[in-house]
Order: structure tokens, then sequence, then C-alpha cells
């Protein structure tokens, strides 16, 4: 883990146990158990998940937390077949959305620069690529927040993105990313693990 020091973060790295956890042993879940997701337990997944480097601190993840029969009504159409049987078994689904007016907030994220936000203002494909870019940063610190206070996750993102915007985000400032279902494992919840590419295929060095 990292602790602070007068010359800033020392990164002490995490035990086995924790590395195990967060990757090796961690799997995908696709059944889960009918055991509650608390309003405790979300808040402490996004108080560890608002902490990955974002583009000028900007942050512009927002989450939609769905776990109504009310809510899952209205989400589940819009999901590609498959996956619909994972989401209505997770007590919790989280639409992970871009905020496409994320720059509004610039002033208060990044006050030694606040005329950022003008420049995101009068530049929408450049406020878009670099919004979605730390957006997915923030995706995958997601998942890893939920595994990190016990939950399994299974991030997906076979759905219909025109359909849930238009259900869940209508005025259109919010541009759906990925749909995480957030849980305990059920019965034949993991598949067999699947192979991983060598570093031979992967790494390069220069």
């Amino acid at each position: 883990m990292d602790t602070l020091s007068e010359a800033g973060p020392v990164s002490r790295g995490l035990s086995a146990e924790g590395r195990a956890l967060l990757f090796t042993d961690a799997r995908t879940a696709s059944a889960f158990a009918p055991t509650p997701v608390t309003d405790a337990e979300l808040a402490e997944l996004w108080d560890l998940a608002k902490w990955p480097p974002t583009a000028a601190n900007t942050q512009p993840l927002r989450v939609l937390f769905v776990r109504t029969q009310e809510g899952k009504a209205r989400l589940i159409p819009h999901l590609a077949e498959g996956n619909r049987p994972k989401s209505q078994s997770a007590p919790v689904v989280a639409v992970l959305a871009l905020d496409t007016s994320f720059h509004e907030h610039v002033p208060q994220v990044f006050p030694h620069n606040p005329g950022l936000k003008d420049v995101y203002e009068a530049n929408r494909d450049l406020r878009i690529t670099n919004g979605t870019f730390s957006a997915a940063l923030q995706v995958g610190y997601f998942v890893l927040a939920a595994r990190a206070i016990g939950l399994v996750a299974g991030p997906m993102t076979g759905f219909d993105k025109a359909g849930v915007d238009a259900e869940f985000f209508p005025d259109g400032r919010f541009a759906s990313l990925a749909v995480v279902n957030l849980g305990h494992p059920g019965e034949k919840a993991w598949r067999d693990r699947l192979p991983r590419l060598s570093p031979e295929t992967t790494v390069q060095w220069a």
C-alpha cells in the first residue's frame, strides 16, 4: 500500500493475498446469490472507485445503481439477450456513464487552471475524447473497488447504449459506457479460467 511522506506517496506494494483478491484469483461472475448489497457497501465501493488518475482530475464517470425490480424492468430489455439472466440475478446493476459536461466542474477539481473549462467548452471533440478515456480508467477502478470490498463484478458492454441513455438519461448529458453486475457469487457463478496471452505476444522493450 502507499503511505505519505514529506516527499509524497511511498509505494510498498500489495501483499500476495491482496494481489490475488484483485487480480490473479478474481473472476467475472455470471450468476449471483440473493444476498443483498447494502447502501453502505455501495458507498464504500464508490469511496474507493473515485481515486483513479483522470486527465486534469476531471473525474467524468457517473454511476447509476439499479437494484429495484422496477429499475431492472426498465434496464434489462436493453441488454444483449445472453446477458439478461446475469443482470436479473445480480442484486445491483451499475450503469457507468460519461458526463459529457464534466468540464463544468473544472474550477472545483482543477483549481490551478480553471480556464480549462472554457477550452473544453469550445472543443466538444476534445472534451469527449479525453473524457471517454478518463472514464474508461474509472470503469476499471470501479471493478477493482468492488473486488476490494468483497463483492464480485460482471462488467459488460453488450447492451443498447442509445436505448439505455433514452430510458435513464433522457436529457442527453450522460452517455453510458458499461454495465456492471454486482453482488455475491451464486451457484455456477464461474466459467473455466480462460488463458492469458504470453509476454512474448503482448510486451515489447525499447
